[in-house]
């Protein structure tokens, strides 16, 4: 894992300080995530989970978890 990370990393270095050819602009266009797949962005996520029961009770709205447990690279 470790070391497709760091392939990437100068993948991208490559990448930007090189100029592109089209093929290379293609892959990245494919690898980046498009509009539609960017949406999550725009909830307001909340990190403390008090503030956010204490907001969703204000509002009448569910609370949506998202946790999980191990490492946040999944690296268990």
């Amino acid at each position: 894992m470790k070391m497709r990370l760091v392939s990437l990393l100068i993948a991208t270095t490559v990448c930007l300080s090189a100029q592109l050819v089209p093929e290379d602009e293609l892959i990245i266009k494919e690898i980046l995530p498009k509009v539609e797949e960017k949406s999550w962005e725009k909830i307001p996520w909340r990190v403390d989970l008090w503030e956010a029961r204490r907001e969703a009770a204000e509002q009448g709205k569910p609370i949506y978890l998202w946790e999980m447990d191990g490492h946040p690279l999944g690296c268990v």
